[in-house]
């Protein structure tokens, strides 16, 4: 079955605070709180949606903060790095804006390539790294100009404790190529041009533990209904065990877990987050599925108010 994945939809993961998730990677990084809903599994914690203006697959991260969660441990079986990528000359930028703001950094290069290597507040590894492919940002806040501001993924570092299992997937599953090595890591590269971009340590991983701090799942593109139900197929005949397509309300979704121990999600980049609001009000308002909409007061009372607001530089989040 000849269909290939474009690269990153989404990438999930764990926080404790909600407002300090919210005044990380809105007010700090400047992405836009584009959907703020609840985990439909735990309808007592948010599911908070950063991303570019519009919510586009290849620029969404998301979260489920909790105040009360554990810290969790970054290990083999999760995303080890989010990479983010920002225009061509704004890396000094971003190397003052979190020296602004506290946020301690290294500088790494990885095939060729710069990185600008930190921590959020939880303690969850990223990095940006700048590159010309991929549409400019046209979402700008907090004293961050559209042409410095993150266009979207870059990409990941994936962590196996399987590295062969889990380039193996990569490439005869999920249809990525691999386009280098070093002594390091192997490096794999999709056809979009955000998201596109994924490292794996050639060296296998002790296992991490799930946590705050720590990625729950990486979710690949597929770009329709019908493509994905093809990816559900084409995922069973490789001898993995997907899900049942399940609907996320803003995508459509299939997970397994690969052989290296990383949970995989693959999701429709259709329905998209305007469906239940308008594009310029994303994010204002608590969303929740119909089945929720009658119990929505105690949903609501049971929830951390949370703002989306512009930091001082000084502020750690």
């Amino acid at each position: 079955m000849n269909i290939q994945t474009t690269g990153i939809h989404h990438i999930t993961a764990f926080a404790r605070s909600p407002q300090e998730n919210v005044d990380f990677y809105a007010g700090i990084l400047g992405l836009r709180l584009v959907k703020k809903t609840i985990n439909f599994d735990a309808p007592e914690v948010y599911h908070l949606y950063f991303g570019d203006e519009h919510g586009s697959p290849g620029t969404i991260i998301t979260f489920f903060p909790s105040s009360g969660s554990r810290r969790g441990k970054v290990g083999g079986g999760q995303v080890g790095i989010t990479t983010y990528v920002v225009p061509p000359g704004a890396l000094g930028f971003w190397e003052e804006r979190l020296k602004a703001f506290g946020i301690s950094q290294t500088r790494t290069t990885r095939f060729g390539e710069d990185y600008v290597h930190f921590r959020d507040n939880e303690g969850l590894w990223i990095e940006l790294v700048e590159r010309e492919a991929g549409e400019n940002s046209t979402w700008s806040f907090g004293g961050i100009p559209a042409d410095k501001a993150i266009k979207g993924f870059g990409g990941a570092v994936l962590y196996s404790v399987d590295a062969k299992q889990t380039m193996r997937v990569l490439e005869d599953v999920l249809g990525l190529s691999k386009v280098g090595e070093d002594e390091f890591y192997a490096r794999f590269q999709a056809s979009g041009e955000i998201g596109n971009i994924i490292d794996v340590p050639l060296k296998d991983m002790e296992w991490g533990s799930g946590g705050a701090g720590t990625v729950h799942h990486i979710a690949w593109r597929a770009k329709d209904f019908d493509e994905h139900e093809q990816w559900q197929q084409k995922v069973g005949d490789s001898g993995y065990q997907p899900t049942q397509i399940i609907d996320r309300q803003y995508f459509n979704a299939i997970y397994f877990r690969e052989k290296g121990g990383i949970l995989f999600e693959i999701a429709t980049d259709p329905p998209g987050f305007a469906r239940d609001e308008e594009a310029s009000a994303l994010g204002e308002k608590l969303m929740l599925p119909s089945w929720f909409e009658p119990v929505r007061s105690q949903i609501e009372a049971n929830l951390e108010p949370i703002e989306v607001r512009e930091l001082e530089e000084g502020t750690k989040s």
